[in-house]
């Protein structure tokens, strides 16, 4: 079971985000390619800045680090926030100044890849001015946040619900075991002083499942007429049983209970969100699903809970979807598209290819084997900036408008977290994140900048040396980094020269 995961490191959560992604695969995939190098013994630091790069900085947060960076062009460090928790996940420069930051509760018993449990808020000077957490019987904040522009947070939530619950549901009861499952909500904080939020609108993913395997259960129909709800199996058909023994070995077959069931509690996986202010919509990365969706915010919690209502008339249920069409019984000749993606987000208004989503695609299989990709996509609109339903078809486009990909496919993989977004030049920004290794391309392919972080932990952060002993070999990686442009509100006034000294690198313990 997992209740003895309290002194556990928290790196144990790139080792489960790993698991779970591997479980998403076909097992000839995973057996044939496995895991990317992590790059232990690639040169860290600055590779390539070239004029064409986009000038700013770089916002990131190692994860197993207490340490925020934001780092320049040059590859120096301009500034720190530091946090007494290992990162949590997303991290984001406001436009006050502060930083936002998941924090991981390694202290916490209830797990699953991605946990986190906490948000904080610091100043630009690194006072912590918010200190909020949410880890109990009922929800667990895991993975990411959006930050909206009234300054209130969406944040992603992990909800139990038993496994009798489930199982009413229509979830098959061979994906179960006693721990239940957690589905997904998303939950509007307002914050309420330093250490409090307010509840102000909640979406839940268990108001809108459908499934066809039990007639006699709850939420039974057919998928393909109801491309707006989610079966709650549709994680069922990835891995049987005996692949995923034959994956998990040791401690991680005993921390995922993968004897008694395939699968975690944690079925849906969200793992990314982005809010869109102008259409007033959240999108989300469902990873254990190779989806993304699009959910209206603008329903009332009460409307978020039905099929009717808020401005587009459908409430909570899912208005966009675009991945894996055979989730809604529609995927016919078309291929699946995303593999355990990572970090859907719109391009602002204003830059090249506003309006369309970018997604990491962390595992695409290619005829060379299993590789990541960066795509963007259009989504078909109206004008009121509803989606293009088709009656029968998979929800479109058919083919992404843009790809990246290595030019020999294999060199690019992260078969975890990662992201990637737009930037103002047309260039893209992506985070290759099992290696910290950060760089733009240009609309051709080209890298014009590369960075590979050389920060990874510091002796002060609590379990130090649970940490070091457990990160393996994936010591340098991060959730996600961001690029901020020079003219963000939250630089303006900052004293940037790059700190003297430099923040001091802590060795590989393989080095020592």
């Amino acid at each position: 079971m997992i209740s003895n995961l309290g002194t556990r490191s928290a790196f144990f959560a790139l080792i489960l985000i790993a698991l779970t992604a591997a479980l998403a695969l076909s097992a000839s995939n995973v057996m044939a390619q496995g895991p990317a190098d992590p790059g232990l013994d690639e040169p860290r630091g600055l590779r390539t800045n070239a004029e064409l790069a986009s000038p700013g900085y770089v916002l990131f947060s190692p994860g197993i680090s207490g340490i925020t960076y934001l780092v320049n062009t040059e590859g120096q460090v301009g500034h720190t926030w530091a946090s007494d928790y290992a990162s949590g996940g997303g991290v984001y420069l406001l436009d006050n100044g502060n930083l936002l930051r998941m924090a991981h509760l390694a202290d916490y018993p209830r797990y699953a890849g991605g946990q986190a449990g906490h948000i904080q808020e610091f100043t630009w000077n690194g006072e912590l001015v918010w200190d909020y957490r949410l880890a109990n019987e009922q929800y667990l904040l895991h993975h990411d946040v959006a930050v909206l522009p009234n300054g209130n947070v969406l944040a992603i939530v992990w909800e139990f619900k038993s496994a009798e619950e489930a199982r009413a549901a229509g979830r098959r009861p061979d994906l179960l075991t006693e721990r239940g499952l957690w589905p997904e909500v998303l939950l509007e904080l307002e914050r309420r002083g330093r250490d409090d939020a307010e509840i102000v609108w909640e979406w839940h993913a268990w108001d809108h499942f459908i499934q066809d395997f039990d007639p006699s259960a709850r939420n039974y129909g057919t998928l393909s007429a109801h491309p707006e709800l989610s079966d709650i199996n549709s994680d069922s058909d990835d891995l049987s049983e005996t692949e995923v023994a034959d994956l998990l070995t040791g401690e991680a077959v005993a921390l995922l209970d993968a004897e008694e069931a395939p699968r975690a509690p944690d079925s849906m996986h969200f793992n990314g969100i982005a809010y869109n202010a102008a259409l007033d919509q959240i999108v989300v990365s469902v990873h254990d699903f190779h989806e993304i969706w699009v959910l209206d915010h603008s329903t009332t919690t009460a409307e978020a809970a039905g099929s009717t209502g808020g401005r587009y008339g459908m409430g909570g249920d899912i208005l966009y979807r675009w991945g894996k069409a055979s989730n809604y019984d529609r995927g016919g000749q078309r291929p699946q598209a995303l593999f355990g993606q990572h970090h859907p987000r719109w391009t602002e208004d204003g830059l090249p290819g506003a309006g369309r989503i970018t997604v990491f695609n962390n595992n695409f299989a290619g005829s060379e084997g299993v590789y990541s990709t960066v795509v963007e996509i259009k989504p078909p609109m109206h004008d009121g900036g509803g989606y293009v339903v088709p009656v029968t078809d998979p929800f479109g486009p058919a083919e992404p408008v843009w790809t990246y990909m290595a030019p020999d496919r294999l060199s690019f993989r992260s078969h975890i977290i990662s992201g990637a977004h737009r930037l103002a030049n047309g260039h893209t920004f992506i985070t290759s994140g099992i290696q910290g290794r950060f760089f733009e391309v240009t609309p051709q392919g080209d890298i014009v900048w590369e960075y590979w972080s050389p920060y990874w932990g510091e002796p002060s952060l609590p379990h130090y040396e649970l940490l070091a002993e457990d990160s393996g070999p994936a010591i340098y990686a991060t959730f996600r980094a961001t690029k901020i442009p020079l003219d963000h509100p939250g630089l303006a006034g900052r004293e940037l020269s790059p700190l003297d000294p430099q923040p001091p690198l802590i060795p590989h313990p393989e080095s020592e």
